[in-house]
């Protein structure tokens, strides 16, 4: 079954840290490029960050400099660091296979005092 699933959500204090995962099955990882979205309820689901087959990444500008894509094909897991984190930052971090309609169900990472 092809399919992709987030973890490591949660809540944590402004300024703290959180590292997300996203694994894939079914699919070989490393043929694909892999993107972070984000959404909030009465917005658009907003690009976070792309990394490319050759490791090359791209971020959203809100979260230059804070966060870090990165990914282990052998594991067939994404990961998204996420360092100085903001209550903006306050959303459903989905993965998505990019350019395709490949979508995780999405984890909650809420930044609050």
């Amino acid at each position: 079954q092809v399919q992709l699933v987030e973890s490591g959500g949660g809540l944590v204090q402004p300024g703290g840290s959180l590292r997300l995962s996203c694994t894939a099955s079914g699919i070989n990882l490393s043929a694909y490029a892999m993107t972070w979205y984000r959404q909030t309820p009465g917005k658009q689901r907003e690009l976070v960050a792309t990394i490319f087959t050759d490791n090359r990444t791209q971020y959203g500008d809100a979260v230059k400099g804070r966060f870090t894509i990165s990914r282990d094909n052998a594991k067939a897991t994404v990961y998204l660091q996420m360092n100085s984190l903001k209550p903006e930052d306050t959303a459903v971090y989905i993965c998505n296979r990019a350019y395709t309609a490949l979508w995780g169900q999405g984890t909650q990472v809420t930044v609050s005092s």
